[in-house]
């Protein structure tokens, strides 16, 4: 798992949480079920059967792979909108191409992050490029969507370019976890990615026996998804493993635990820990669309089907690959995508509609 290493983590700047603050309780642990995303790359749904009042401000996340593809076998999504949210794509191992009507886009690899503002509403195609579809190889990432608050569903589309030498690098205070602080703060060390909704994340891995003890901003939700590895978490030391979402309650510290053995192909344990301000609005949900309201949603969809969002670019064939996989992806020009979006990244193909949560 390349992401980004260091040499020697002892020249890291140092998170060490005050004795006296209180630890995070766990709220619960659930397991994410696996599927398969556009043409058929494995995903876990890392959020299935969580509340989406305990995920605020976030809406989906998917881990994609981890996969061995073999030559001819990556594979990408089709053509699809989204409006009302925010998409943070980070490649941990492996390359992907992502393009959208607007002329944004460009090629992620190890440890770098695409993170889109669809707003007032966009098209985007993610794919391997030819040469990843020509060798095959190793991937593995994911994508999060981070909701936006309706003062801000209207935003302008927007990218931002995350290299993975620009993520904050940070150490453990026993020195036995790596962390990436790729959005917002950690103990005053900031992340690179700009977020119109207050957020942290942050790629942790642990060698085994270690032990994080990571300063959390109260005001936030705190979340932690096992990417791979075993371990506990809390200072009950609830058991963690592979494909495991824990949902915390209040309290400044998030603990986390590696075990001292791990698997032989994954001898660290990675972890994914997000957080945020939670917006407390109404979601109405669907598809590729993240709303306030079942009327907003339709409407999305109708502006999708009359163009409102745009159309895919005549010339975007001459930055990728031309796709011929069936009616998925394959070579567009100057037109509408179609086929069923609901579905799009296995999100609802009925509408979901959440209250404004308790304060």
């Amino acid at each position: 798992m390349p992401a980004v290493t260091v040499a020697d983590i002892t020249v890291l700047p140092r998170v060490v949480a005050d004795p006296v603050s209180s630890a995070r309780r766990v709220k619960s642990v659930t397991t994410a079920p696996q599927g398969h995303e556009g043409e058929g790359f494995p995903v876990r749904r890392a959020f299935a059967g969580v509340d989406l009042a305990d995920l605020d401000p976030f809406i989906h996340l998917d881990q994609m792979g981890e996969v061995e593809y073999a030559p001819g076998e990556p594979k990408g999504t089709p053509w699809h909108p989204h409006r009302g949210f925010e998409t943070v794509t980070y490649i941990i191992d492996g390359i992907f191409d992502h393009y959208d009507n607007h002329g944004g886009g460009g090629t992620i690899s190890d440890g770098d992050t695409q993170w889109m503002t669809a707003g007032a509403g966009i098209l985007h195609i993610e794919t391997p490029p030819e040469h990843l579809v020509m060798s095959g190889g190793l991937f593995h990432g994911f994508q999060l969507w981070v909701n936006l608050p309706a003062e801000k569903k209207w935003s302008p589309p927007a990218y931002q370019d995350l290299r993975a030498s620009d993520v904050a690098l940070l150490s453990s205070a026993d020195g036995g976890a790596l962390l990436r602080v790729i959005a917002g703060e950690v103990a005053g060390h900031k992340g690179p990615g700009s977020t119109q909704t207050p957020i942290t994340i942050v790629h942790a891995t642990l060698q085994p026996g270690a032990q994080l003890r990571l300063p959390w901003n109260p005001n936030y939700n705190a979340l932690a998804y096992v990417l791979h590895g075993h371990g506990t978490v809390g200072d009950e030391k609830h058991p963690i493993k592979t494909g495991q979402l824990v949902t915390y309650r209040d309290g400044d510290v998030i603990v986390i635990s590696a075990n001292t053995v791990q698997e032989s192909r994954a001898p660290q344990m990675d972890i994914l820990i997000l957080g945020g301000q939670p917006i407390k609005e109404s979601v109405a949900w669907m598809g590729p669309f993240v709303m306030n309201t079942k009327a907003e949603v339709l409407k999305a969809f109708d502006d999708f089907q009359k163009g409102v969002l745009g159309v895919v670019p005549p010339d975007w064939s001459k930055a990728v690959r031309p796709l011929q996989r069936d009616g998925a992806g394959h070579k567009l020009s100057g037109v509408r995508p179609t086929g069923d979006i609901k579905g799009v990244h296995n999100t609802p193909d009925e509408l979901n509609v959440s209250g404004q949560r308790e304060e």
